[in-house]
């Protein structure tokens, strides 16, 4: 582990993490990876723990703590093998309750972030629609302002918590006729009238609860409304630089996971007289594979450090999606090929590490659209800013 990054008190915390993970989560994966449903009970020991509130203010029961403690939050929940139940966390912590932190007032902060931090309420994000996937800009969910309410309508897919989430920060056009400049931010409760969910039956991320979410003149009072009005499109773009950071250091916490399941496998696997460690082939296999890990992990934390010093990292963040997204898919790929036949079955863990890896380089923000911000960056010389 680099001490460039973490203290001591950083592994403290990481160990405890750990068998905090093996004690209460690990013994129920099977069982939620199977029906869908995360057991409500684990958010409530989360919230116990403080491990909602790592990066938020001790005024709303957090400990604002640094980013490497996210960082090590992010890496231990990779390393128990449910991406969906890994999303399910770090949604709420790092999509939903990041926007209530950033752009809702006080009174939204008493009311969703404490019991957010708590384990009292789950929250999702919502800004992905069914005919619009990485064009944020060409959202059609509407927001309409009557008197002191507004009317929203529309519909939001693959959301993560999109079905089991006590709230919901949601992304619509308060001026249907504006592109980035007519968007705006809510935050809006599950049990209002007129919200519908469907659960979204996926390839991986099975413990997840992935959701269709259906708004028919839906009314909220105007007060809900987080931030300017009109400045929706700004607080995405300057938070996703930290929903992509957060997927790079997934995958290369999963690849790493990867290499060193399959290394340990291969001390105890002997073909033609000696254990698969011996074999050349396999060997310099394994080393590629960790070169790959390291590299997107420095990056990483090199990333978060800017991050945590206050940096604005859009073209970093994006970069680090996009190539350790990739680089997990791959490593991945070839670690359970170094498992042979049992790498292919579902009682050791390639299995469900492929699949649920596989959406990595699709959620928050293709592949294909990273590579088109870091060309305008790096080509045309475009400058992304924050919101102010």
């Amino acid at each position: 582990m680099s001490n460039m990054y973490f203290t001591e008190e950083h592994e403290a915390f990481r160990e405890s993490f750990r068998d905090f993970l093996q004690k209460e989560v690990v013994p129920h994966i099977d069982k939620w990876e199977e029906t869908g449903i995360i057991e409500r009970f684990i958010w409530d020991k989360f919230g116990e723990m403080g491990y909602f509130g790592i990066s938020y203010p001790e005024e709303y029961g957090g400990l604002d703590l640094d980013i490497f403690y996210m960082v090590i939050f992010l890496e231990e929940l990779q390393k128990i093998n449910s991406g969906g139940f890994a999303a399910a966390m770090w949604a709420h912590a790092y999509l939903a309750m990041t926007h209530i932190n950033k752009e809702g007032d006080e009174r939204i902060k008493q009311e969703y972030l404490t019991p957010s931090i708590s384990g009292e309420k789950i929250g999702c994000l919502c800004i992905t629609e069914p005919f619009g996937g990485s064009d944020v800009a060409g959202m059609r969910t509407t927001a309409i302002k009557e008197g002191d309410h507004y009317i929203i309508n529309g519909s939001k897919t693959f959301i993560t918590n999109g079905v089991y989430s006590d709230y919901l920060v949601v992304a619509a056009k308060t001026d249907p006729d504006s592109k980035h400049a007519g968007m705006s931010i809510f935050v809006i409760d599950r049990d209002t009238p007129g919200i519908s969910s469907t659960k979204l039956d996926k390839l991986g991320w099975r413990a997840s609860d992935t959701g269709e979410i259906a708004f028919d003149n839906v009314k909220i009072p105007a007060e809900n409304l987080m931030g300017e009005e009109g400045k929706g499109f700004p607080y995405i773009m300057q938070h996703f630089a930290l929903e992509r950071l957060v997927m790079g250091i997934n995958a290369h916490a999963r690849a790493e996971y990867a290499v060193d399941y399959a290394i340990q496998y291969m001390t105890e696997r002997q073909a033609f007289g000696k254990t698969l460690d011996k074999f050349q082939a396999l060997r310099h296999k394994v080393a590629e594979m960790a070169s790959q890990v390291e590299m997107c992990k420095e990056f990483n934390y090199s990333i978060a450090k800017r991050l945590n010093d206050g940096g604005y990292v859009v073209k970093e963040a994006s970069m680090s999606k996009l190539l350790s997204t990739k680089m997990a898919d791959e490593v991945i790929y070839e670690a359970l090929q170094l498992l042979g036949g049992y790498g292919y079955m579902e009682e050791y863990p390639m299995a469900r590490l492929l699949r649920d890896s596989r959406l990595g380089p699709i959620g928050g923000g293709t592949s294909e659209i990273l590579k088109e911000i870091i060309a305008k960056i790096v080509i045309d010389k475009k400058e992304y800013k924050p919101a102010t």
